[in-house]
This record gives C-alpha cells, sequence and structure tokens, in this order.
C-alpha cells in the first residue's frame, strides 16, 4: 500500500517529505442501491453519485500500529478524509470531508464525529481527485474539539480548509499513523445539482486552452506529400470546410437528393490528372477521407 500511494502522490501532498507504513487494514465501502457496495481499494475509481453518502468503515482496533502485532488493551482511534486536490484558492491545503475522533477499539460508528461527510466534488474539468483516508492512532482519549465544524459551518468550504501536515505536527506526541486508503473520483451529473443545493454556489467548469499545433514553414517544392495535403496545411479550416460543403451541395438535387453513387467506383480509370487528384477523386467516390464529413 505504501508503494502504491507514493506512486499517487499521497505522502507528498499530505505529509511532505515523510511517509508511514500503513499497518492497519481499511476496510470502506459505499451503500449503493439495491444492496450493492462500492468499495475502496487501491486508487480505484469511484463517481461522486456514488459516494454520496458517508461509506461504512471498519478496522482491526486491536492491532499495534507500531509493531503490527495485537494488543488487548483498549484503543481509540482517528479517522481522517481530506481532498489534496479539491481547494479552490490554496494549492497547498485540502478540504477535509470527514472526520471522527476517539473512536474505541475500532468501532467507528461510537466515535465522535467533528466534522460531518462531505461527498467529493470534482468540477467539470479538471480530471480526476484523490480522496484519502487516513488513520490515526491515538494514545488515549483526546481533545479535538478545536477541529469541530458547528452545524451552520457544515456546507461552508472555508471552514474545511484543511492541512495534514500542520494537523500531524500538532499531534505527533499524541497520534500514530496507522492505516490508509483512497480513491479518486471524476466529474459525473450529480455535481450539478450538489453545487447548486449543497454547497449554493455556481458551478465552476474548466476547460484546456491547447496550443496551436506547429507548421512548419511552407516549402516551395516539397517532397514525397500529396499536394492538395500540403497546401492545406496552411489553409483556414473554415476555408477548407466551405468548399467541400459546396462541392456536396453543387452535386445535390433539391428535391432528388445527393447523385446516385457509382455501383463499382474503383472500375472507372482515371486518366489525365496529377497522382494526388487522383487519389481525391478515388476517395470522394468512396466516400472516405473528409468528404466523408458532409455524407
Amino acid at each position: 500500500m505504501r508503494v502504491i500511494a507514493d506512486h499517487y502522490g499521497i505522502f507528498d501532498d499530505l505529509f511532505g517529505l515523510a511517509y508511514f507504513v500503513p499497518r492497519v487494514a481499511l476496510n470502506i465501502q459505499y451503500p449503493l442501491d439495491g444492496g450493492n457496495l462500492s468499495c475502496v481499494y487501491n486508487g480505484n475509481v469511484i463517481k461522486p453519485a456514488e459516494a454520496a453518502n458517508a461509506p461504512e468503515v471498519s478496522f482491526d482496533g486491536t492491532v499495534d500500529p507500531i509493531t503490527g502485532k495485537k494488543s488487548t488493551e483498549d484503543s481509540f482511534w482517528t479517522l481522517v478524509a481530506t481532498n489534496p486536490d479539491a481547494h479552490f484558492t490554496d494549492s497547498s491545503s485540502e478540504y477535509v470531508h470527514w472526520f471522527i475522533s476517539n473512536i474505541p477499539n475500532g468501532d467507528v460508528k461510537k466515535g465522535e464525529v467533528l466534522v460531518e461527510y462531505l461527498p467529493p466534488f470534482p468540477p467539470k474539468g479538471v480530471g480526476y481527485q484523490r480522496m484519502v483516508f487516513v488513520l490515526y492512532k491515538q494514545n488515549g482519549k483526546l481533545d479535538f474539539s478545536q477541529y469541530k465544524l458547528a452545524q451552520n459551518e457544515t456546507n461552508n468550504l472555508e471552514k474545511r480548509t484543511f492541512k495534514t501536515l500542520d494537523f500531524y505536527r500538532d499531534q505527533q506526541d499524541h497520534i500514530t499513523p496507522a492505516g490508509l486508503a483512497f480513491f479518486q473520483s471524476d466529474w459525473d451529473s450529480s455535481i450539478t445539482n450538489f453545487y447548486h443545493n449543497v454547497l449554493n454556489i455556481k458551478e465552476p467548469v474548466f476547460e484546456y486552452d491547447f496550443p496551436k499545433p506547429y507548421i512548419a514553414d511552407q516549402k516551395f517544392f516539397p517532397l514525397k506529400q500529396a499536394f492538395n495535403l500540403y497546401l492545406d496545411r496552411y489553409r483556414d479550416p473554415k476555408e477548407i470546410n466551405q468548399e467541400f460543403l459546396e462541392r456536396k451541395l453543387a452535386t445535390t438535387h433539391p428535391f432528388e437528393g445527393p447523385e446516385e453513387p457509382l455501383r463499382f467506383p474503383n472500375a472507372h480509370p482515371i486518366r489525365g490528372v496529377p497522382s494526388w487528384l487522383k487519389t481525391e477523386i478515388r476517395k470522394r467516390r468512396l466516400g472516405i477521407g473528409r468528404i466523408n464529413d458532409y455524407n
């Protein structure tokens, strides 16, 4: 698990230069309609609609994260779920999606919920975002009231700003990282409703501005290249589209439709034209290439 998390940059984005070896296995399952479950594995994809409700989490609360061996003593745990890719205003910060502390002996339902569960909300156009669950073992029962969100602050994203590294620095004498699980999520149609009705903000949409393709300087005698295709590189695409459309309309009767295609197009010889034009005519007869866009 440590190697996979390292590959996905989990430790770099959450703990900086530090890392830990997860010794306590986290079993995280999202309940779906019909009694099905969507399980969190090692970076698998779970859609926002599938992760709309808080998951069912279980783990062995008797495992010592230092030795990896079982212990008979009572234990307390903290579970924090954050998204290191979602913050809109500070790329070095995360949003905390779930925070449960003082979990007795691995029974998550009996833990103290400091931050209510918030499903992932990746905007359209940003690709995949990581949802990371980190389990800590506490030295004893602790007071994390400074991290608690009031009920009216649950959907306030600024209040959910969180930094795992700062949290661990403040609490490193009292907690030990023990378990790790994460999944990836990207936009689906349920996100639009979530932004409008839950977060009460306008849904952001991101588009990538692709650079224009590089075109080398035009040569007077291009060698081993189709003459017409070479010249088309330096023409306006709209002009080319207009040319093909006009050619199509010129052979289309307004009431009877286009001309009937040749039954055996390759059986009719093409003579007296250059090779590049012969290829163009052959494609036109077969309805392949760019002319196919207007058939």
